[in-house]
């Protein structure tokens, strides 16, 4: 297993998944308009050797489609991931083995917790080249700014790792950092995240936070961070359960944090609680700028680094993007998880179009009238991450959620809007969602797009049209008979329908 970044590029390269640039780019606005196209056509990532500004290469779009985020995990296959949110489940929520087999199933999560504590690395190639003081020159890193309206350049894949100064937990986050300075950035974090709680802990004791940014690690440790978990639970442990094995970890040359041991990058820092600076606008994942917000400002005085280091981003925006490619994948992880808390839900799909967690679609097995809105009020409050979704369209267990032509021709020939929407209005809502009218709050929407049982409906239901089984059976032995055996009817391209995907 690809256990660093390089490893991971070796990887992609050797499946020919990766295209080396060797042509000068510049870090402003052209590497992400490169990327983005790339992005869009689901084209391969991209290493960029000859950065105007700085000496080091910058990677991006490595996780740019779900294939290599499947990669990125150890695995082949998307339904792999389900495997492995089977796993977290029995952690998250035990339940006492009826039978020995699932006695023995459980051993054998325990024993893979084990193997995922992380071990300490007392020579960490992160730390081949130490700057400190007047050397620290953030500068020389080539951050890239993706849009022409962003306020400065950006770090988007750090992980951002700071600690509770009464529990010592430490918590490892993904957040937007903004070069301020030679030696500043500014941190965006929502009041709920990890670092923000461990920022006002630290501000009522009079003391700064310490923080660490580790930059250009294993795709693997960028997942488990991006991971909603538990507050008690380590992102290290739940990184070591994704990889199969323990992560290495080393001590910060001057704080008392530990950071990936195989990072490219790492920037040790403290914040003064109350320091604010103006941080963005930048372009988000809703696909508009963003707004200007006072956020806390990190003074770095030591940076580190592996020879010959390499740095590794990504940006916002509409999808596709490598942050929607992640959640395509999480969607698959946290399936197992949800079933656990809605027993009815077959499964279900958050498409990436809908910004990856704004609409969800639910098949159920339905056997009960209400069961729909039940699933739908049950989804909005199984995890914590679908608080934000707008929309839940409910349908059939025979309808494939992840095919847009079933589920539209469910809502449309099962749906009556005075009996099967309901809307519940003036909820929490994400304060990135300009359709609200009020910023912060806003409605949902729930579909009932299942097939209505009484007293649901007063009449019966049509009996759907199916094939004759006998005559399918029978084309299928006389296929090759009818000199059809070479067209292959299971790959179809959505354009002959009318549609205009490119």
């Amino acid at each position: 297993m690809a256990r660093d970044l390089r490893g991971f590029l070796q990887l992609l390269e050797d499946r020919k998944q990766l295209r080396r640039i060797s042509a000068p780019v510049d870090p402003d606005l052209e590497i992400a308009e490169i990327a983005n196209r790339m992005l869009q056509g689901g084209g391969p990532a991209l290493l960029f050797e000859n950065v105007l500004g700085s000496p080091h290469p910058v990677a991006i779009n490595l996780m740019g489609t779900e294939e290599r985020v499947c990669w990125a995990m150890n695995m082949e296959q998307p339904s792999e991931l389900e495997e492995l949110g089977k796993k977290l489940g029995m952690l998250q929520q035990p339940k006492p083995p009826k039978k020995i087999s699932q006695a023995v199933e459980f051993g054998k999560v325990l024993f893979d917790v084990l193997k995922a504590k992380p071990s300490r690395n007392f020579f960490p190639p992160c730390q081949q080249v130490v700057l400190e003081g007047e050397a620290v020159d953030l500068h020389q890193i080539p951050m890239i700014r993706p849009y022409s309206g962003d306020a400065g350049k950006i770090v988007t894949l750090g992980l951002i790792i700071t600690k509770d100064c009464e529990t010592g937990t430490p918590n490892v986050g993904v957040y937007r950092l903004q070069l301020q300075s030679r030696n500043t950035m500014t941190v965006h974090w929502l009041s709920v995240r990890g670092g923000a709680r461990h920022l006002r802990k630290a501000a009522a004791r009079g003391q700064k936070l310490e923080i660490a940014v580790a930059i250009g690690v294993d795709p693997l440790l960028i997942m488990a961070a991006a991971t909603p978990i538990p507050v008690d639970l380590s992102e290290w442990l739940f990184a070591g359960l994704y990889g199969g094995s323990g992560v290495q970890l080393a001590k910060c040359k001057t704080l008392d944090l530990e950071i990936p041991a195989q990072s490219e990058f790492v920037l040790e820092g403290t914040i003064t609680p109350g320091e604010v600076l103006p941080d963005g606008p930048f372009g988000d994942h809703m696909g508009y700028y963003g707004g200007v917000e006072d956020s806390p400002v990190i003074h770095f005085h030591c940076i580190t680094h592996r020879e010959n280091p390499i740095y590794l981003t990504a940006f916002s925006g509409r999808p596709p993007k490598e942050e929607a490619m992640i959640a395509i994948a999480l969607n698959r992880i946290y399936t197992p998880i949800l079933r656990q808390q809605v027993s009815e839900i077959v499964d279900f799909f958050l498409p990436m179009e809908a910004l990856s967690y704004k609409a969800a679609i639910i098949s159920i097995d339905k056997a009960y009238p209400g069961q729909a809105r039940r699933a739908a009020l049950a989804f909005w409050s199984a995890l914590p991450q679908f608080t934000y979704t707008k929309f839940v369209i409910v349908v059939d267990k025979d309808i494939d959620i992840r095919d847009p032509r079933q589920v539209v021709w469910a809502i449309s020939s099962k749906v009556d809007p005075s009996r099967d929407v309901f809307i519940l209005p003036n909820t929490p809502f994400d304060t990135l969602d300009f359709a609200s009218e009020k910023i912060g709050l806003g409605g949902r929407m729930g579909i009932d797009a299942t097939t209505k049982i009484p007293p649901e409906t007063e009449h019966e239901w049509g009996a759907a049209l199916e094939s004759d089984p006998e005559v399918a059976a029978k084309c299928d032995r006389r296929w090759a008979e009818y000199g059809l055996a070479d067209l292959n009817l299971q790959e179809v391209n959505p354009n002959l329908f009318g549609y205009n995907i490119r």
